[in-house]
């Protein structure tokens, strides 16, 4: 299994929390739509959020949907850990077992990173758990320094674009939305980076386990 864990950053500064709150559940809300979870992404307490996926892609996919919508009121950073996981109670929630271990060793680091100048922009990683085969890992996680890199500089009008590009809207459709023209979407795809953020996210959503080996 493929466990996030999500944390929303420097949300003390925020001047209105309740509202904020409200806004990451929709976000939540809306993710778990389009990607369809083994256990929904839902808050588990204070700042933070969990839910399992059944590949690592899928996961991966998730935190990049999530961080679209909530860009730039807010920002999040995420964890994905891949190997086996125990649901505590009832409600569904996760807070044991190596995979959960293994997201949670992933969001520490990216916490850490963010103090570091040269990876300040990261906000995801993945690890696995110790016995877990994720052959791809390293080219995972160089996929996404870069994806965040990209994504972390965008400006909010490039975030809109990102977001409509990632729900497959034609670039007539998203100018219709922002009430600009196509041809400044299409300005905007092309210089800052959207078609490579856009095709690194199809791609990491196909990042499996090795064939040989039953998921966890």
């Amino acid at each position: 299994m493929a466990l996030v864990i999500g944390d929303l950053v420097a949300s003390r500064r925020s001047r209105d929390r309740t509202a904020l709150h409200a806004t990451v559940t929709q976000a939540l809300d809306e993710v778990n739509e389009l990607v369809t979870p083994l256990r929904p992404l839902r808050v588990s307490a204070g700042d933070e959020y969990q839910g399992v996926y059944a590949t690592v892609g899928d996961a991966l996919a998730a935190t990049l949907l999530v961080r679209v919508r909530l860009l730039p009121e807010a920002d999040v950073r995420h964890g994905v850990g891949w190997g086996p996981v125990t649901v505590l109670d009832a409600e569904g929630r996760v807070e044991d077992g190596p995979g959960w271990w293994a997201a949670r060793a992933a969001i520490e680091h990216v916490q850490q990173a963010q103090a570091e100048p040269r990876s300040r922009r990261l906000r995801t990683a993945c690890r696995r758990a110790e016995g877990a085969s994720l052959p791809s890992l390293p080219a995972v996680n160089a996929a996404l320094v870069l994806r965040d890199e990209l994504v972390t500089g965008l400006s909010p009008r490039a975030v809109s674009v990102l977001r409509g590009l990632l729900e497959d809207r034609s670039q007539q459709e998203i100018a219709t939305a922002l009430s600009i023209s196509p041809s400044a979407v299409s300005q905007r795809v092309r210089s800052d980076g959207l078609a490579a953020v856009v095709t690194a996210h199809e791609l990491l959503a196909e990042v499996q386990h090795d064939d040989d080996e039953e998921a966890p």
